[in-house]
């Protein structure tokens, strides 16, 4: 078989992880040939492309980014798009499928295009691990030891100068990069876009700490919106896409903690670090599976599937339950580190 692969949406450690297995897997145990389409969609489009032998992958498990390129072309919206005009670039291209790597956008353009008639598989991407039908994602397991490195050392600042100090990380709808390394650095408070929480009480938690001589840690996701706000009260403009794009909601918070307590206050924001360099051990060997598995679910023709971990095992489930609203952090997880807060 001839098979293209494509990445789309942001960026995220593991994805020449997935580039490379899906490469090697296929063209040792099938005999393919695999093709890498240039920056997502738009190379799908356009028909940008080139061939994928063995040597163009050797090394690739570790290295950052994609060597594919990405954007955030959509297939529908974009001149040139449309599943008629992809179909026909395909079979100019002489593609038999495709594998689509992608979070929910990318993953929602591939469900369309699956049912009007296109043969693809969905790889999840996505550091924000908020995909359903799967327990993680790669890249969310680097963004989290990027973050908790960083605050480990925002801690030792803290604690030299007596303040407060604020770290802003990625999470725009869902915060499980700010809970799982909130928890990991032993935050004192930790800010999420699933539960609005008042200034009040985050200052009390400030205030708990300091007050026994301590440096108070903040974790902030970038997409929280305090209680009394229905919006987010810090955006910086919009993206060429579209999207509005966060940053800013730990410098606001700063400023509020500083009002209500008088203690120093500090912010800093990881922003795009979080998702750069080389991918963690546990990210490479995820993607490395993931990669195989979307080879084999290519060969036993189960299109309009989505590779998935389910505990330890590599599964698959279908588009549609992938993309069944965003995997948000349940109450329960939130309760269980609250319990941390101010102590």
């Amino acid at each position: 078989m001839r098979i293209g692969i494509l990445t789309s949406g942001g960026d995220c450690p593991g994805l020449n992880a997935v580039i490379r297995s899906a490469v090697l897997h296929g063209i040792k145990s099938f005999d393919d040939e695999l093709v890498g389409i240039r920056n997502g969609w738009a190379g799908l489009i356009d028909k940008d492309y080139f061939e994928l032998p063995r040597q163009v992958v050797r090394g690739l498990a570790r290295t950052g980014g994609t060597i594919l390129g990405t954007s955030r072309t959509h297939p529908y919206n974009a001149e040139g798009g449309g599943p008629k005009n992809i179909k026909r670039n395909m079979e100019e291209m002489a593609l038999d499928a495709l594998i689509v790597i992608g979070g929910e956008g990318t993953l929602a353009g591939a469900q369309r295009l699956y049912q009007d008639g296109i043969n693809l598989v969905g790889v999840p991407k996505t550091i924000d691990n908020d995909l359903r039908g799967t327990d993680y994602t790669f890249g969310f397991d680097t963004a989290l030891s990027i973050a908790t490195d960083a605050m480990d050392r925002l801690r030792t600042t803290g604690e030299s100068h007596h303040r407060c100090m604020v770290a802003e990380v990625m999470g725009r709808h869902v915060g499980w990069i700010a809970l799982h390394s909130g928890l990991s650095a032993g935050a004192h408070a930790i800010l999420i876009p699933e539960f609005p929480t008042p200034m009040e009480q985050v200052s009390e938690w400030v205030t708990q700490v300091h007050e026994r001589g301590r440096s108070p840690l903040v974790v902030v996701a970038e997409g929280f919106i305090p209680e009394g706000h229905t919006d987010p009260v810090a955006e910086a403009g919009v993206e060429a896409s579209g999207r509005p794009r966060l940053g800013g909601i730990g410098e606001w918070v700063t400023h509020q903690i500083e009002d209500l307590t008088g203690i120093e206050t500090r912010n800093t924001v990881l922003g795009h670090i979080q998702r750069g360099g080389a991918p963690t051990g546990y990210d490479r060997v995820l993607s490395t599976r993931f990669g195989m598995a979307a080879i084999d679910l290519i060969h036993r023709g189960h299109y309009g599937r989505m590779v998935s971990l389910a505990g330890t095992e590599i599964v698959d489930v279908d588009l549609d339950q992938a993309l069944a609203g965003l995997k948000e952090v349940p109450q329960q997880r939130y309760d269980e580190a609250k319990v941390l807060f101010g102590r």
